[in-house]
């Protein structure tokens, strides 16, 4: 398996503060970093992004937003009554991870399944013109698309409904995308696994793609589902929220000290080199397999949308450990990336820009 590079400790960002106060934490935080995960460094990575390739392996999910306003209560049920204005359409799940790398600068490629169906025909229309290869997507006629449909009103959720079959896909289709994987190792320099239970991640196509990635020593980082914890052994790194951190490490509380102890009890019983845990608010900790525990302040100024954050951690992650970045630093990036989707409404995805100027701003 592939090894991120190791660094010292990233000092903490203390969010907020005047234009005075902000530029003393930027000086003493560039000037407490050691060698190697500087901002400078920081920026050095981004600067490499163009260079990074990565293949995103996954649920591939669309995201389908109805757009309207609320002006009044139904008289047939206690619900309010949506008038629809518009509608749109996203990539979702591991799709989104890979938009995520994309609008970073970075370069990628996705394997999945879809359905032979609208929704199907949607997501390769939007997947075509930006994938580097063309055999990744596997259509089922099976199963449908995965769907996931949110109506909207004045920036508000009112509900979502979602299309989808979550039973694991075939043997064979497995098989496939296992052999488009080895077709395109030689040319990526990392590996992501985005797991939403939707049938495509399985316990034996995660143990070829370890194998695999094993066999180049190319980092895989898993955005994790519950359910599918045991499937991960062996990994570069997990992402899972405190939520799912919890309920996989068979913790109670939500105290730091839980999610403390959760975060340890994954990474020993994966076996991985290290989890990071997404905790909103509170921001990411990081757990390495030294021991050493890394807390990371949220630098969020406004949250309108969680929608697809652990997907821009995901893809920030992995295309900064592509760049040779270390755990730490590129987990200070993917919390700046998370800081600024966390602001828009929808499925958002990050630049390369923005997220300069979240760095250094």
């Amino acid at each position: 398996m592939g090894a991120a590079r190791q660094s010292d400790s990233i000092a903490r960002p203390r969010p907020g503060g005047s234009a005075h106060a902000e530029s003393q934490r930027r000086d003493s935080t560039s000037s407490s970093l050691p060698a190697g995960t500087s901002l400078r460094a920081l920026q050095r990575h981004l600067d490499r992004f163009p260079q990074a390739e990565v293949l995103v392996v996954g649920d591939l999910i669309l995201d389908h937003y109805i757009w309207g306003k609320v002006s009044r209560i139904s008289p047939e049920a206690p619900v309010p009554v949506v008038h629809v204005h518009s509608e749109s359409f996203q990539l979702g799940g591991a799709a989104n991870v890979f938009n995520n790398i994309l609008s970073l600068g970075g370069k990628a490629d996705i394997c999945g399944v879809v359905g032979a169906d609208e929704g199907g025909q949607r997501l390769l229309k939007e997947l075509g013109v930006r994938r580097r290869g063309r055999g990744g997507v596997i259509i089922d006629p099976d199963r449908p698309t995965t769907r996931k449909t949110r109506v909207i009103a004045h920036n508000q959720q009112v509900v979502r409904f979602d299309q989808e079959r979550r039973l694991e896909i075939k043997a064979s289709l497995q098989r496939r995308l296992v052999r488009y994987v080895a077709s395109r190792l030689r040319e990526i320099s990392c590996l992501v696994v985005s797991d939403y239970a939707k049938g495509v991640v399985t316990a034996p196509l995660m143990g070829e793609l370890a194998r695999l990635a094993a066999l180049r020593h190319i980092p895989i980082v898993v955005d994790p589902k519950v359910e599918h914890f045991s499937y991960y052994k062996g990994v570069t790194v997990v992402t899972p929220n405190h939520l799912e951190a919890l309920q996989g490490a068979g913790v109670h509380g939500e105290e730091a000290e839980a999610v403390n102890q959760a975060g340890e009890i994954i990474r020993q019983r994966l076996g991985c080199q290290s989890v990071l845990i997404t905790q909103g608010e509170k921001g990411m900790t990081l757990f390495e397999a030294d021991g050493s525990t890394w807390q990371i302040p949220t630098v969020a100024h406004q949250v309108y949308d969680v929608t697809g954050a652990g997907d821009t951690v995901v893809g920030t992650l992995a295309l900064a450990l592509a760049t040779g970045a270390s755990l730490r630093a590129g987990a200070l990036l993917a919390n700046h990336a998370a800081g600024i989707v966390v602001g828009m409404v929808g499925t958002g995805t990050v630049t390369v820009q923005q997220l300069s100027e979240a760095l250094n701003g």
